[in-house]
């Protein structure tokens, strides 16, 4: 007998669907037990301002996984500029990811891309090691400490941020770490035009993605950038 989906995998299912995204079911399953570690911690450590876990299916998966699809495509075009078929899987640095949003969505999601989540936070970083240990992703770790104090070798070939800092500070406390041919990826609410008016001269802003995420009132866009040419 197929038991019914729970109402937080239904409304997981249906927003997936929207996307238009497919995911395996183990992946669904892990995506709704991370809700509940979130959940479960949240009671005693301060994860997230969301408490309810049905609202953590809509804020928190799918406001992540609407990334997804246009990261894919950023990640196959630079692997076809580089000439290089199946080469080393993605670096992806998040950075202030407090409790591992987007890089666990993310690495749930794409288990094959290896997600770093950097915070300042001890507890966070500890969430997220929890996680990826009790979930099985091992291309999924957590550092605690400050951004700009992480090494810069190997460079990450994606560096993004959800609620970090202004594009400003995200870019130039990152930009060590960046590769030549990588880009920065920042999640925003609606365009940033003040933010993007006070990018240091060597940044460029070469896209500006809209989203929509399934379920939620609010705008949504994801801010492109790279280093400019020198």
């Amino acid at each position: 007998m197929t038991l019914a989906p729970t109402p937080m995998t239904a409304t997981l299912e249906r927003g997936l669907a929207d996307l238009g995204m497919t995911l395996v079911p183990e992946a669904v399953k892990r995506l709704v037990d991370y809700v509940a570690l979130i959940d479960r911690w949240n009671r005693v450590y301060n994860l997230t301002a969301v408490r309810e876990p049905a609202q953590m299916v809509v804020q928190h998966l799918l406001d992540s996984l609407a990334v997804v699809p246009p990261l894919r495509r950023h990640l196959a075009a630079a692997q076809a500029a580089s000439g290089v078929a199946g080469g080393m899987p993605p670096r992806i640095l998040d950075v202030g990811s407090g409790a591992g949003l987007p890089g666990v969505v993310w690495a749930i999601a794409e288990p094959a891309w290896a997600l770093t989540c950097v915070d300042a936070v001890a507890k966070k970083a500890g969430f997220i090691r929890q996680v990826a240990a009790e979930l099985g992703l091992p291309r999924l770790h957590a550092l605690h400490a400050r951004v700009e104090d992480l090494s810069t070798t190997p460079a990450y070939d994606v560096i993004t941020s959800r609620a970090f800092a202004s594009l400003s500070d995200f870019v130039t406390l990152t930009r060590d770490l960046l590769s030549p041919t990588g880009c920065w990826l920042a999640m925003k609410g609606r365009r940033p035009e003040d933010e993007i008016a006070a990018l240091p001269p060597d940044v460029r802003v070469f896209h500006v993605e809209r989203l929509t995420v399934p379920g939620l009132d609010a705008e949504r866009c994801l801010i492109w950038l790279k280093k400019a040419p020198t």
